[in-house]
């Protein structure tokens, strides 16, 4: 598999026009890479691409992957920002999530992480974690702030059939939480945040001044990125592209010097309502300026009586010619987001 992603990276070499500022090795569990694994494929990106000197360089982990020495042996090979799923404090969660840490393990890792000289450091939550009450997940919030990470991601947890908790669900073995449950979680998380001091720069991410995630706010910003790998996803402004999701087609491919993706060009629609909806999750808002001078269209003027109304139910408020959703807001922002959809 690193021979494949190692040779993808070449035969995608023409694919970005500008220097690459973020480096993220995220999707499976990549913490299982050998130090000599992660820094050939460092290699093999500086050889083909143009690479900031000060690029931000993220592995995504779990607790129970990262022991100091393995967190040494990253740090060498130049990973400079960790992303570790912590999940839940509460051990019992744990066990329901089938996550192989326990509470204790995830704070000991943190500080590991820290003493091994990582100062950029993500931790990820999830919430509407079925619960009789909300105290499970405020003390998730009163331990995760303890430790004062940099950056803090947070989701909700979401039940698919034919996954596991869709089954039990179906059975009857766990209940879902209600709408307003998890909304009122959301709302927790928020509230709390901001009051320590975190900036809510995304809907479900969270840091310290300075410390946003520079990869992930290339996506909100719809810059152009390249994905490597098996399902790897990839954008180029006016197209997307999805590498196979089987890892042997995605190798024998490779081997035969193709790379295996399906490619979706965007039409003008497309393009119009992706920056909406990526654009209103963010603290930067929708821009009607940019919607305007890229594709010639008035959003604002388009839907007057209804920006008046989210205005007016402090819903959204407008800055520097930019909508932007409130508190309120982000619990509908996808709602918001499609009745804006250009058509």
């Amino acid at each position: 598999m690193v021979e494949a992603i190692i040779k993808e990276i070449y035969l995608q070499r023409h694919f970005l026009d500008e220097p690459v500022h973020t480096i993220y090795f995220g999707g499976g569990t990549p913490s299982l890479l050998r130090g000599n694994e992660i820094s050939d494929i460092l290699k093999q990106i500086h050889e083909n691409f143009i690479v900031d000197e000060k690029a931000e360089i993220t592995l995504e982990a779990n607790p129970d992957d990262l022991s100091f020495s393995k967190l040494l042996e990253l740090r060498a090979v130049g990973i400079n920002r960790l992303s570790i799923g912590l999940q839940t404090f509460n051990d019992s969660s744990l066990t329901y999530l089938n996550r192989a840490h326990s509470s204790k393990e995830s704070k000991a890792c943190f500080e590991l992480a820290k003493q091994a000289g990582f100062d950029n450091i993500s931790l990820d939550l999830i919430y509407a974690i079925p619960s009789e009450s909300h105290d499970n997940w405020k003390v998730d919030l009163e331990e995760i702030l303890r430790l004062r990470p940099t950056h803090i991601s947070s989701y909700c947890l979401t039940i698919e059939n034919n996954t596991t908790f869709g089954n039990w669900l179906n059975k009857g073995k766990i209940k879902a939480v209600t709408e307003e449950f998890a909304a009122r979680q959301f709302e927790i998380l928020m509230d709390t945040l901001s009051a320590c001091g975190y900036e809510q720069y995304e809907i479900s991410n969270f840091c310290k001044p300075e410390y946003q995630s520079k990869h992930n706010t290339n996506y909100w910003k719809q810059e152009a990125y390249l994905g490597i790998g098996p399902s790897a996803h990839s954008f180029h402004g006016h197209t997307r592209q999805y590498n196979v999701s089987n890892n042997s087609r995605y190798i024998k491919a490779i081997e035969g010097g193709a790379v295996p993706f399906t490619l979706d060009k965007l039409t003008r629609e497309d393009q119009i309502n992706e920056y909406i909806m990526t654009s209103l999750r963010t603290c930067w808002g929708c821009s009607f300026e940019k919607i305007s001078h890229s594709y010639d269209v008035d959003v604002r003027a388009d839907n007057q009586p209804y920006i008046d109304k989210l205005l007016n139910e402090n819903l959204a408020y407008i800055k520097q010619d930019a909508l932007i959703l409130t508190n309120h807001g982000k619990l509908l922002a996808d709602k918001i987001a499609s009745d804006l959809f250009y058509v």
